[in-house]
């Protein structure tokens, strides 16, 4: 079996449950399968050593030499049965990963099981009847909230049903009361992923194996086995699934979820220093956030509440917990996402984060590659026959907005022997090629600067008297001296206060970036690839607000500069690539009142759309076209103007297509 034949043979298959990108498929079924596939999945089972008992589904992938063997131990009598066990198996790598869900509060589950068994079974017509049961609760409009356990069972609550045996029941109101004796061990749930600070410290190159990490409060310990599984240098504790290990110092200690879990203040502020102690760079505090609303349906206690599953919890707002934390270390806390905080020991350490946060990452052209013109020297011959050691060179000058030190250079050893000095191939490189780029580059990387040094005045931190190598080597390139840089940024800083300004260059920036809606003297609103297209102050106003929020993570979609107020709207959708995405979350930073608002749309029929979806994207995104066509059809039958922004209720879009006897598909309009 080899991969062309595995995709020939799963092309093939008529039977089970399609998805996409893969295929789910019953034992039982596999008499529809090509008989060469009958014979293989066996034999893949068996090469890995799995009890034939073990398994009952199987997960072929379409585009991929893979494939899962599954365990559903209760697939004929559970109407939602739970997976117990995943085998995953690697066939181009020749390589395993076993997952068991068999302790998980919230494993995975399964729906319309009728398609991964034959129509001949006697369990068809039955899962048939599970299936559309669910449909007619409209339990099946979101596939996203229904595949583990928990989602699914408060799916169901939402909508008004309880499950009976197996059976969807409408239910009826219900008064349970649980008297509070805390089950703190509940607290610890059971991921398939890395948590949200792990990811966050994934995306900002800490776990690239540089760095030690230690677990506070571990939980069942799934971040570290992904951690282990790269090789990293990681271990943890926790007081209920992991007391005996040891608390050891380390590079980073991430304090995940912990405080918000602990009823009693003394021993929670006790965690919070006992991590910083065992922290040699950095700790990562983060906490639950919630607004007064979500909070005010538990039963209060203490200064949280007593949650559903019966544990503590206490919310906390943005700005409370920041304060909580400063309060206590004495040091400042960086907002890295809504609850998420890195509070670095190490200042140098700290001034590289946050020198990478503000700077700006360009795939340079080869700007070596066209002939030289003029004369060509014994040099410039040199520099022509060594094109790629040379490419690179030019390309970290273009990174750094200045000629490279000798150790910022991996080949400056090859180019100082062919050539001489760092600043003498600069120059023979610019004497040699016509290009500005290198303008383009000092300038950002100039502008990258004082954005950092403005978000550090933003934030009052302390002039360092310690700085990295690199920084200072900027500094003197790029301003002379520090404190030229620093009256600069403060100059900059000073300016967001300037409506007029703003308003100036929110009109500029319309004008220059790809995409973007202006508001006339209210707003200007883009898509985040932008951001970095910004004017400088523009950046620095955005980069302010986002100082209360932390960074900018994928589901963020749209960003709108409020031109007057000071305030930062934050947008997500439930699908941006779809003609008419609805609005799943919108944040409002209000940065003169250092707060911030967070409206979740978690009922799906109130999401407001998004009309005219076109205006946010560039006129060579590959969708536009299309997207303007259809905005322009929409527009004519809802009747608003297909150029601004629109702000439509759900039920009042949904009324008027109902009305005019439409309905869309992808990105066509048709009759129902």
């Amino acid at each position: 079996m080899n991969e062309k034949l595995f995709a020939e043979l799963i092309s093939q298959i008529k039977v089970g449950k399609q998805l996409p990108d893969a295929i789910y498929i019953h034992k039982d079924a596999f008499s529809a399968l090509p008989s060469i596939l009958v014979q293989f999945i066996p034999a893949v089972a068996k090469a890995v050593n799995l009890e034939d008992e073990k398994w009952n589904l199987v997960k072929l992938f379409k585009k991929e030499f893979r494939l899962s063997l599954l365990h559903y131990p209760d697939f004929y009598s559970d109407s939602y049965p739970a997976l117990s066990q995943s085998l995953n198996v690697n066939l181009s790598k020749l390589s395993h990963k076993i997952t068991s869900y068999s302790e998980s509060d919230n494993p995975p589950i399964l729906h319309r099981k009728e398609t991964m068994i034959l129509p001949n079974s006697e369990y068809y017509e039955h899962f048939a009847a599970l299936t559309k049961e669910g449909e007619s609760a409209g339990l099946y409009e979101n596939s996203r909230l229904i595949g583990f356990k928990r989602s699914w069972e408060k799916l169901i609550a939402s909508h008004g049903y309880e499950l009976i045996e197996g059976r969807l029941i409408r239910g009826s109101a219900i008064v349970r009361t649980k008297e509070p004796g805390i089950d703190r061990h509940k607290t610890a749930l059971v991921r398939h992923e890395l948590s949200s600070p792990m990811k966050s410290l994934a995306k900002n190159g800490y776990l690239e194996g540089s760095y030690s990490i230690f677990d506070y409060g571990c939980g069942r310990g799934d971040d570290l086995r992904e951690l282990e599984a790269h090789g990293l240098d990681a271990l943890g504790w926790d007081p209920n699934f992991q007391p005996d290990n040891d608390k050891v110092t380390s590079d980073i200690v991430n304090l995940g979820f912990v405080l918000n879990v602990i009823e009693d203040q003394d021993e929670r502020l006790e965690a919070l220093l006992d991590a910083w102690a065992l922290a040699n760079k950095l700790l990562v505090v983060s906490v639950m956030l919630a607004n007064e609303n979500y909070i005010s349906q538990f039963r209060p206690y203490k200064d949280g509440v007593i949650t559903s599953r019966n544990t503590f919890q206490k919310y906390y707002a943005q700005s409370e917990i920041k304060s909580y934390i400063e309060r206590h270390l004495h040091e400042d806390a960086i907002t890295v996402a809504p609850g998420v905080f890195y509070i670095f020991k190490d200042k140098i350490e700290e001034q590289k984060y946050l020198q990478n946060k503000y700077k700006r990452h360009y795939k340079w052209q080869r700007l070596t590659s066209p002939e030289p013109v003029g004369e060509k020297d014994k040099a410039k011959l040199i520099i022509s026959q060594n094109q790629e050691l040379f490419d690179s060179f030019w390309n970290v000058c273009l990174e750094l907005g200045r000629v490279p030190a000798n150790d910022e250079f991996d080949g400056s050893d090859k180019v100082r022997g062919l050539i001489g000095s760092h600043k003498k191939v600069f120059g023979l490189l610019q004497e040699m090629f016509e290009t500005k780029e290198f303008e383009v580059a000092e300038k950002s990387r100039k502008e990258d600067l004082l954005l950092y040094l403005s978000m550090g005045l933003f934030e009052k931190k302390k002039p360092y008297t310690q700085q990295p190598k690199s920084l200072k080597r900027d500094i003197t390139a790029l301003f002379y001296d520090y404190k030229t840089a620093i009256s600069l940024a403060a100059e900059l800083l000073f300016s967001i206060s300037d409506k007029s300004l703003i308003k100036k260059l929110c009109s500029q920036a319309h004008s220059t970036l790809p995409a973007s809606l202006l508001n006339e003297g209210h707003s200007l609103i883009f898509h985040r690839d932008y951001i970095n297209d910004l004017p400088l102050l523009l950046r620095v106003y955005v980069g302010a607000a986002l100082q209360m929020y932390g960074e900018l993570d994928e589901e963020i979609d749209l960003i709108k500069i409020h031109i007057t107020s000071g305030k930062l709207t934050l947008t997500a959708y439930d699908d941006f690539e779809k003609s008419v995405p609805f609005m799943a979350e919108r944040i409002k930073i209000k940065m003169a009142e250092q707060d911030i608002d967070f409206f979740d749309y978690i009922n799906e029929h109130r999401r407001p759309p998004l009309l005219n979806k076109h205006l946010f994207l560039a006129s060579e995104h590959p969708q536009y076209k299309k997207q303007k066509s259809f905005d322009k059809r929409l527009s004519k039958l809802l009747g608003i103007d297909n150029q601004r922004e629109v702000t439509v209720h759900r039920q009042n879009f949904d009324e008027q297509l109902n009305a005019a006897g439409k309905h869309i598909v992808g990105y066509r309009i048709t009759s129902l």
